[in-house]
């Protein structure tokens, strides 16, 4: 058996999707299009039960084909047969969900009504008479509460024993009758599925039935167009008021809601957005602070606290307590890396003692578990970023944050649709392009695509916090928690000047209205977050255990084989393919402070910033892996051992190895960060970004990724080295904006260029 879900957005459809299918859920794409397909199978208690397939259609708010959701939502409901349609309808919510019903309802496909959020309806002291409701619509109608499992196992029940077969009914009145009848006559005729869904698009002027042979003929006949679509939309309303609202009984009610009160002062006109900074900063501060609440700062005032290796421990002991404290209490992102960290190192020193053969024993300990221990460590706090963002998404803050940002975003050419894709590039760059397809206007959708890889992912965050905490414990300058969160704000308002330069010079557009449906705060469900993070985290480890296990391999394979295909000992590397590749392309990272000035060694951040292009993840793998071969080669890596780095899941004492070996300075090292950030993403983003991206843009978002890093990589590192550098970049962006102003006034215009047409004439 196989049912469709099908509701608005924000109904609860992928809560209770969830709920069905738990983890036998996978996603991938609707054949033709990107638009997320998710699929699973229905977890019954049952084992004699049949297996039922359950499919999540996109969110949408019509059937008719406006966008690449409605039009999937729409042919799997006709043409994909299955054998019940869910209809999820928001209770709270219930005539705008109940317009989607309508037009469900036309199918010749069973239905049955799922009426979510059943219990915050009985919280405001209303209620929903499902049993009138199931009389009028003429289909089950069951209340639910998908967040909370209620109702789920009597819905399944009655979707069970539902009929398998149903002929479409429409609420449309006497008034569109005459013209429905003809259509209706002209689809049978056709032998079309499902005639009278059709025949009542066709008097919706919808552009699908249009391009039907004999429908415009047919439309013309009836005299379909804006007058006949209006009409619907009336009837619809109309029949919705009428017979189906009266269902909901409404109790008293406060003039304002919990939802209003706490909107009062996080959507303020002044404090909306020092909030959010704040609550920002609060999400990384417990995620990657290893001063928790700056205890240790407030005790150094009166002499400090002690490290752990002054408390008198044993060996076991002091490990354990190390994991939570060491001079300062650490956050609870940080004692879940170093968990993650002390089960590695065990790992490492088990196998690698194990094996006898140096070339295996290089290979596995420091190309494979080197490279893939660097990354896996990071996965703590990599989910707990992500959770926290998850939980901000579900209780409803992000869709605030949206309406709030959307006055300023215009100032910039933007409309506030354009935050959601963008703050889930702190996730993943992957689908915060595929959320682009929200933005009806085809520039805003390209500028904002752009700018995405800005907002670093989790992909770049071991890089961050590595080459943060090898500037901090080798220069003693600053602190890590500081330069990382720093480096964000870096990402944020190049985005920002990126999308006020592109939007001002050659991407002009009108900025289309917002408008978007707050919904109500909610109470995060902890079986939801779980899921998300698992999906999150199946998704990391998989792409650890291959892109990253093969660059692994490969670069240490290159890194020990010269161009005479002979292997080459670690203290021979500078004489390997790697090292040559290194070499050839160090000249160009100069004027980012990481090129020949670093001398013999200096290559090896060259490798790292074009091992990143694959996967961001393969810098720190790539620091790992070089790292312990700078050790056998007798570089001065600052008395770091092999050992060292086997337990360094940080990437920290890598980052530090590197440094020693190679000199580079604080600017540099910040120019580094900057550059990786910036440059052009991951393999999987580039291939998203190609597909979602029109025809020919492709090439100059890559070009524009380039140009971008390099040239803010480049004033981070000149200004940072000579400070009075700052004037001279100053003074070309000044020149820069008063040629953008006097190019948008038509004082300065671009040479045209000149070609010949048909004639020979030059135009």
């Amino acid at each position: 058996m196989k049912i469709a879900l099908i509701g608005n957005p924000n109904c609860g459809k992928t809560t209770l999707f969830n709920r069905l299918t738990g983890s036998t859920a996978h996603v991938g794409n609707w054949p033709g299009v990107t638009v997320e397909k998710r699929e699973g199978v229905y977890k019954t208690k049952s084992r004699a039960a049949e297996k039922v397939e359950i499919v999540d259609l996109p969110g949408v708010y019509s059937l008719s084909p406006y966008t690449p959701e409605e039009v999937v939502s729409r042919n799997f409901m006709i043409d994909g047969q299955p054998d019940l349609v869910i209809n999820i309808v928001d209770a709270t919510n219930l005539e705008r969900n109940l317009y989607l019903t309508t037009q469900v309802l036309e199918a010749d496909v069973p239905v049955l009504v799922a009426l979510n959020m059943t219990d915050v309806v009985e919280r405001d002291g209303d209620v929903i008479d499902a049993g009138k409701l199931e009389s009028e619509l003429g289909v089950p109608v069951v209340p639910i509460s998908a967040l909370k499992g209620a109702g789920v196992d009597k819905m399944m029940e009655r979707a069970l024993s539902a009929p398998r077969e149903r002929s479409g009914v429409t609420v449309l009145g006497k008034a569109l009758s005459d013209k429905l009848d003809v259509a209706l006559e002209f689809y049978k005729s056709e032998g079309v599925k499902s005639p009278l869904f059709h025949a009542v698009k066709l008097l919706e002027n919808d552009e699908t039935e249009l391009a039907r042979a004999g429908a415009k003929e047919a439309a013309q006949k009836i005299g379909a167009g804006e007058d006949t679509e209006a009409a619907v939309v009336d009837e619809r309303y109309k029949y919705i008021v009428a017979k189906l609202a009266v269902a909901r009984t409404r109790g008293k009610k406060e003039k304002f809601s919990r939802s209003d009160k706490i909107d009062r002062v996080l959507t303020h006109r002044i404090w909306a957005l020092p909030i959010f900074a704040v609550i920002l900063f609060a999400v990384f501060h417990v995620t990657f602070a290893e001063d928790f609440l700056y205890i240790g700062a407030w005790a150094s005032l009166g002499g400090g606290l002690p490290a752990v290796s002054k408390l008198g421990l044993n060996e076991g002991l002091q490990t354990f307590v190390g994991i939570f404290y060491d001079g300062a209490v650490f956050s609870p992102g940080v004692i879940l890396f170093n968990m993650f960290d002390t089960l590695f190192s065990t790992i490492q020193d088990a196998i690698g003692g194990a094996i006898g053969a140096q070339w295996l024993s290089g290979l596995v300990a420091d190309g494979v578990l080197g490279g893939l221990f660097a990354v896996l460590g990071f996965l703590p706090q990599i989910l707990m970023l992500f959770m926290w963002f998850s939980v901000l998404e579900d209780t409803g803050y992000m869709a605030r944050i949206a309406f709030v940002l959307d006055r300023i975003f215009r100032r910039f050419g933007l409309s506030g649709r354009s935050f959601m894709p963008m703050i889930m590039g702190f996730g993943c760059s992957v689908p915060a392009m595929i959320n682009t397809r929200t933005l009806s206007d085809e520039n805003e959708r390209i500028a904002t695509i752009r700018v995405i890889p800005f907002f670093s992912c989790g992909a770049k965050l071991p890089i961050l916090t590595a080459i943060a905490g090898g500037i901090s414990q080798y220069f003693g300058v600053g602190n890590a928690e500081f330069i990382t969160y720093g480096m964000y704000l870096l990402g944020v308002c190049v985005a920002i000047v990126s999308v006020l330069l592109m939007r001002h010079t050659t991407m002009h557009g009108s900025i289309p209205p917002f408008i978007m449906e707050l919904p109500a705060y909610r109470r995060p469900r902890f079986k939801s977050l779980m899921l998300h993070l698992w999906d999150k985290a199946k998704h990391f480890i998989k792409k650890a255990f291959t892109v990253i296990f093969v660059s692994t391999v490969v670069i240490w394979l290159l890194s020990h084989i010269d161009f005479a295909w002979q292997y080459l000992p670690d203290e021979k590397m500078n004489e390997s393919i790697l090292a040559s590749i290194g070499k050839l392309v160090q000249p160009l990272f100069t004027p980012l402070g990481f090129g020949s000035q670093i001398g013999e060694y200096g290559w090896v951040f060259a490798v790292a910033a074009l091992t990143g292009l694959i996967a961001k993840e393969n810098v720190i793998a790539t620091f790992g892996t070089l790292g312990a071969c700078l050790i056998a080669l007798g570089a001065n890596v600052g008395g770091a051992t092999g050992d060292m780095l086997l337990g360094d899941e940080e990437g920290i004492t890598s980052a530090v190895a590197m440094i020693t070996a190679t000199g580079i300075s604080a600017p540099a090292l910040i120019a580094f960060i900057a550059f990786n950030m910036l440059t052009v993403p991951c393999f999987a983003a580039c291939a998203t970004a190609k597909a979602e991206l029109k025809k020919g843009t492709f090439r100059m978002t890559l070009l524009f990724w380039i140009v971008t890093s390099y040239t803010v990589s480049a004033a981070v590192y000149t200004v940072g080295a000579w400070w009075w550098t700052l004037f001279i970049w100053l003074a070309a962006v000044a020149a820069a904006v008063t040629i953008i102003a006097l190019f948008n006034k038509g004082k300065i215009k671009l040479p045209r260029r000149k070609v010949k047409n048909d004639g020979g004439e030059t135009k």
